[in-house]
């Protein structure tokens, strides 16, 4: 919802503004060079990505439809589910979670916390190590290093559609000269023309350079931007977690390790002590 809107004052504030200062949008019309633009900038995508990365770039707008996904509410929710997880680990003993982290679309656990059992990345992350947890056999220093080498291997990922989109944006300014200068060079091919007539050539030529500008920092970058802060959320919500099994592994209760998950969260989305003790209260009294 925010992209569309982002986009549609973007195209407000550009053509409206131009239309409200005597410009006509006529002219502005140029098919050819925003064939040439777009052609060359999905060209030098192809050539600069394998198909691993372009598949990745095109699926991307499944993660834009999620941009608002990590939240307080779902912060709550994991954090709640963590509390029951280790609870339960705590007062019947390791192995008393096996079967939730085993079969968690059956678990009762889980389905009290819908937001996160239909979390692909957040489920499977919380309990792959869940299950390393209960093997016994993992020092805490050991499972720290490879939970942060899975994140820093998911970020690393999850940042090649960014970086792909990007590097196109910062390519449509360039494209965006190469459609003006042969613009300029038709124009100047008839060179015996009316000068009104050689005006308006060079006036069409040069709204390639105009083009190439909006569309690469306009709308291409600002997509890469959005890219990239879904993909922080994501990586935070690893981090909380990975935070919070470690503390449990350190031996502190499950009040106090949910305690340090919410200490690695944001400000801005962290919920308050009270906040998440009356949510996680309200949710065993209800599974009571």
């Amino acid at each position: 919802m925010l992209v569309a809107l982002g986009f549609l004052i973007v195209t407000f504030s550009v053509f409206g503004g131009f239309v409200f200062a005597g410009g006509s949008l006529g002219p502005l019309w140029q098919p050819f060079e925003i064939l040439m633009i777009g052609g060359a900038g999905v060209g030098a995508f192809i050539a600069a990505n394998n198909g691993k990365a372009i598949k990745a770039t095109f699926n991307v707008t499944k993660k834009l439809k999620a941009s608002t996904k990590y939240n307080k509410e779902v912060y709550m929710e994991l954090m709640s589910l963590l509390y029951k997880l280790l609870n339960k680990m705590r007062r019947d003993g390791m192995l008393a979670v096996e079967r939730d982290i085993e079969a968690p679309d059956e678990s009762p656990i889980f389905n009290e916390h819908p937001i996160i059992l239909e979390d692909e990345m957040m489920r499977d992350f919380l309990t792959d190590y869940l299950r390393l947890m209960i093997s016994g056999n993992m020092d805490p220093h050991e499972l720290d290093e490879l939970m942060l080498h899975e994140i820093e291997t998911f970020e690393t990922e999850a940042h090649v559609p960014a970086d792909a989109i990007f590097k196109v944006g910062d390519a449509m300014p360039a494209f965006g000269i190469v459609a003006a200068v042969l613009g300029v060079v038709k124009a100047l091919m008839t060179a015996d023309a009316p000068p009104d007539v050689m005006g308006q050539m060079i006036a069409h030529a040069l709204i390639g350079t105009f083009l190439g500008i909006l569309m690469g920092y306009g709308f291409i970058n600002p997509l890469a931007s959005r890219v990239e802060r879904q993909v922080a959320e994501a990586v935070k919500t690893l981090q909380c977690i990975r935070v919070t099994l470690l503390a449990s592994m350190g031996g502190y209760a499950p009040q106090l390790a949910v305690e340090f998950g919410r200490k690695a969260l944001h400000t801005v989305e962290r919920p308050s002590f009270n906040e998440l003790e009356d949510h996680v209260r309200g949710n065993n009294q209800a599974a009571e």
